[in-house]
């Protein structure tokens, strides 16, 4: 009954005498995931990383919680758990706040956003006269819950990861200072801006483009090859029709003259 499947290729062992049930799932942590149908959970061995089970569990559809997993190493357990909750949460994030910012831009015909997240008790108040550079198109996103996500490195990967799949291009994220208000300004001289002075504050910010040409350049790109005609404008005359040239006829003789070089001038 069996006897053609344990000839074929696909029930044949390894070279450590192993039966791979799916590539890059070993026989220790399919082991593992055979228990979850005994006891209810998975046990993590200490020779195989969390990460390693997280895929297989994904494979085999099964249930990726401290419920169903047990591991020795805490760290890398919560850190796979937090990533499944920076995940979801920035994909809430995203649909009620992010995206209507990203909106906002779209309307206005720009191709991509700058947004800064705010803490909710962050003072703005820029000035309508002397507003701060660069600063006049950013999106301003006041929420405090979603500054305390943005802090982590881990969940501004994570949000990397889920804006590359969205299909956005051009993706930054990190901190960077924020004008509040405006401090002082300092006069020049007549016919000059002056020196407006704000104070910073350092907060999170994303973002994000979605221009499809990438801003390639419409120009021709001329490029310099070297000409095959002579750049001397003696070595491309031949010598001896010059010499062969008839003389003019000397003067009072006649009125001739070579066409193209000379005048007559009545």
């Amino acid at each position: 009954m069996f006897g053609s499947c344990l000839e074929s290729s696909i029930t044949k062992s390894n070279e450590n005498g192993e039966y791979e049930v799916s590539k890059g799932v070993s026989s220790v942590v399919f082991k593992s995931i055979l228990g979850f149908y005994r006891y209810g959970y998975v046990a993590c061995p200490p020779s195989v990383s969390v990460k390693e089970l997280r895929e297989a569990c994904d494979y085999f559809l099964i249930p990726f919680d401290f419920k169903t997993v047990k591991c020795q190493n805490l760290k890398d357990l919560l850190h796979e758990l937090s990533n499944d909750g920076a995940r979801k949460q920035f994909e809430k994030f995203l649909e009620d706040h992010i995206l209507p910012a990203m909106a906002t831009c779209a309307e206005t015909g720009m191709r991509e956003c700058h947004v800064v997240i705010l803490d909710e008790d962050d003072y703005i108040n820029w000035d309508e006269e002397y507003p701060p550079r660069n600063e006049e198109r950013a999106q301003l996103i006041f929420n405090s819950e979603m500054y305390r996500f943005f802090k982590f490195v881990e969940n501004r990967d994570v949000v990397k990861e889920v804006l590359k799949e969205k299909g956005l291009k051009k993706i930054r994220l990190g901190i960077e200072g924020c004008p509040t208000y405006m401090d002082k300004v300092k006069h020049r001289g007549s016919g000059t801006r002056p020196e407006v002075i704000y104070n910073y504050i350092q907060r999170p910010f994303l973002h994000a483009s979605w221009e499809s040409e990438d801003a390639r350049g419409r120009h021709v790109d001329f490029q310099c090859v070297r000409s095959k005609s002579s750049n001397n404008l003696l070595s491309s005359i031949n010598v001896e029709d010059v010499l062969n040239v008839d003389r003019l006829p000397p003067d009072g003789e006649g009125n001739e003259f070579v066409e193209g070089a000379n005048l007559s001038i009545d």
